[in-house]
Order: structure tokens, then C-alpha cells, then sequence
């Protein structure tokens, strides 16, 4: 019954993600890192784009390059290098399944797993005033999670048994290297 009920919290949560992201996508485009990096690279509010270059995220469209990248897709069936795979991209990339139109310029999918594939597009929630006033910036399209249980399921979405290389997903011992919440002020 536990398990059942996880499930479905999980399947609850991913679905409220999923939807919201639909929505957001309506008016919202990505950005990119490095714009977000513009204002989360200060030490006063929790350093986050330093936090994100040295987590294996952003070096993820990376390793598809990788010739035992490549060896994995051919062994998955696929006809295409790893860094081309649809299958990979998804959980290796940001946008990598959105129509160009939602990728602003300073926007690259070269980035790998960067800040909008959890906070949602950030054109609608970028400017400084509204990143000022929680609210505001949800409303405006930034993904909100409640709880751990709520960052894991949207975790689990790519770290999960469908991954080639999966050996198991430790919640709490991935999220304590890129955990990026700003200081208590």
C-alpha cells in the first residue's frame, strides 16, 4: 500500500511539473545559463552557477560526445551517435525536444542539464524585480517544489532504470552536491 501511495505522489507531482510546464511554455522561452548565471554567481545569494559548473549537469551534453557514449547508443539499437540519440538528449540536455522559437539566443542546448530544466523557462521570471518577490516569480512561471519528496520525483525522471548507465539514485546524497538554495538572510 506505502509503495502504491509513493507512486502515486510521485506520478502526482511529475504530472503537476509536466502540466505547469505546459503552461509556462505558452508565453515563457529559455534563457540559458549563463543569463541566469548573470545574478546567481554572487556569493550573498548562495553562489548556484559555480554550484552548477563543477556538478556533472553541466557536463552532460558532454559526455554523450564520448566514444563509450557513442558505444552505448549502437548497443541500445540506436542509428545515431549518443549526442544526436533523442533518447539521450532528453535527460542529457535543456530543450533538446522544444521548438527552436522557445530558445532565446543567448540559449545552448551545449549546456547540458542547466537551470531551466527544473526552474522552467525564466523569460517571464528573469528580470530582478520579480525574482525579488517569490510569488511574483512563480506566477510568472518558476517551478516551485515544496519538499524534497517533490525535487526527487522530478530527479527520478531521468535518474531512473531506463538509463543505460543507472546504478541506483541516492536522494539525498546527489542533491546535498548541487543543492543551490540562497542563504538564510
Amino acid at each position: 500500500m506505502k509503495k502504491l501511495t509513493t507512486a502515486s505522489l510521485i506520478l502526482f507531482v511529475i504530472s503537476l511539473f509536466s502540466f505547469s510546464a505546459i503552461l509556462a511554455q505558452s508565453k515563457s522561452t529559455y534563457i540559458g545559463v549563463k543569463k541566469c548565471g548573470m545574478c546567481h554567481k554572487k556569493e550573498d545569494i548562495g553562489k548556484q552557477l559555480k554550484i552548477w559548473e563543477d556538478s556533472k549537469h553541466s557536463k552532460a551534453f558532454e559526455a554523450l560526445k564520448t566514444a563509450e557514449a557513442d558505444k552505448i547508443a549502437k548497443v541500445k539499437g540506436f542509428a545515431t551517435k549518443a549526442a544526436e540519440t533523442p533518447a539521450c538528449l532528453k535527460c542529457h540536455v535543456t530543450g533538446s525536444n522544444l521548438d527552436a522559437k522557445m530558445l532565446e539566443k543567448s540559449f545552448s542546448i551545449e549546456n547540458g542539464v542547466q537551470c531551466e530544466t527544473c526552474h522552467g523557462a525564466g523569460s517571464e521570471y528573469k528580470a530582478k524585480k520579480v525574482m525579488e518577490d517569490h510569488e511574483k516569480a512563480v506566477a510568472n512561471g518558476l517551478a516551485e517544489f515544496k519538499d524534497d519528496a517533490a525535487i526527487n520525483a522530478l530527479c527520478v525522471t531521468c535518474h531512473n532504470v531506463e538509463s543505460p548507465t543507472f546504478k541506483g539514485f541516492d536522494f539525498k546524497k546527489y542533491w546535498s552536491k548541487i543543492k543551490h538554495l540562497f542563504p538564510n538572510k
